[in-house]
């Protein structure tokens, strides 16, 4: 079960799980300015050959999240560079619980999302935040694992065993090719990549430390 927003991150994460796992996507649609994300999640879900995919509307969190975020509320500035302004509260909490209950119900094992170790500004991106949830989940099903009617699942992400945000792009890149610089970054509603937002900046730096030449079509 992947966690799948059309990002450089989480495809290039199925990129690398996709040899070993049959993948299930789920992408949410959470009322973010970036509304690409959902257009190029479903263009990489047939790229990688998802078993399914699934766009679960959850646009009713931008209005509980209010005022409080940039990423979803259309008068505050995107940042170029980190701001907790962009931390959408327990945003992966959120995903994570409805594709965990995806999981348990068709018996996957493995709860995957694209948080690597440049995302350590991000507490729900944490390798400890991570285990402790999973821990959670497993004890909301411990009766049905049980009784066999469950399997118990990992939330799995690129953190926990050390990638980086280059780390993953390299294996995405050598499974995908150019593909890969149509996955869309930017946290802007906007037709291509504004080139100034905190998100980005992180893409440029990404390709740059990988050694591979930016493809990517930037406003600026």
């Amino acid at each position: 079960m992947l966690i799948f927003s059309g990002g450089l991150d989480s495809v290039c994460t199925g990129a690398y799980l996709q040899p070993e796992y049959e993948l299930y996507g789920i992408t949410f649609s959470y009322g973010q300015k970036a509304n690409q994300e959902i257009r190029m999640a479903k263009h990489f879900a047939r790229i990688l050959n998802l078993k399914d995919h699934k766009i679960a509307n959850i646009e009713f969190m931008k209005d509980l999240y209010a005022e409080t975020n940039a990423l979803t509320n259309s008068k505050i500035n995107i940042p170029e560079k980190f701001d907790y302004s962009i931390v959408v509260p327990i945003r992966n909490a959120v995903f994570l619980s409805i594709a965990s209950a995806w999981a348990f119900a068709i018996g996957a094992k493995l709860v995957a999302y694209g948080a690597h170790k440049g995302d350590k500004q991000y507490p729900d991106c944490r390798p400890e935040f991570s285990r402790k949830i999973e821990k959670a989940f497993n004890s909301g099903e411990i009766d049905g694992i049980r009784l066999g009617l469950r399997k118990k699942i990992t939330v799995w992400s690129p953190y926990r065993v050390g990638f980086s945000k280059s780390d993953l792009l390299k294996m995405g890149y050598k499974r995908l090719g150019d593909e890969i610089f149509n996955t869309w970054s930017c946290y802007s509603n906007t037709k291509i990549h504004c080139g100034r937002c905190e998100s980005c900046n992180n893409r440029k730096s990404a390709f740059a430390k990988a050694g591979i030449n930016d493809k990517t079509v930037y406003k600026v």
